[in-house]
């Protein structure tokens, strides 16, 4: 019995930490092909002064950290296609995206976020 409980932690450990998990994702890489064959809907998630340093073409913003976020991201989205989401290196738009998801949009978050589009231009 005592040999179990640490395992019990531990499974419960694993499943609270995968928050991404059904999550899809593309690469950097993958983005800058679709970009280019494509239309495709993009949000950035960070902050306006991060911004101000770059971004990547065609992108929408909406800060994740703005109390509004939801709304904000909705009202400038289209629902029937997918979104891709990045952010400075991918762990806000992956929390970006589940919040998206609850609301009905179908979402892909971009790994490595804007600093890995950065070191592969």
């Amino acid at each position: 019995m005592k040999k179990l409980i640490p395992l019990f932690f531990l499974t419960l450990f694993f499943l609270s930490c995968n928050s991404q998990e059904g999550l899809k994702s593309v690469s950097t890489q993958e983005l800058k092909v679709l970009l280019e064959k494509e239309n495709i809907q993009l949000l950035d998630v960070r902050t306006p002064k991060e911004v101000q340093l770059g971004f990547i073409e065609t992108a929408k913003f909406a800060n994740l950290f703005d109390a509004d976020f939801p709304v904000k991201a909705a009202n400038s989205l289209d629902k029937n296609k997918p979104v891709y989401v990045y952010c400075r290196s991918g762990r806000r738009s992956a929390k970006a995206s589940e919040v998206l998801q609850e609301k009905g949009f179908t979402v892909i978050n971009v790994l490595g976020g804007y600093n890995q589009w950065i070191k592969e231009k």
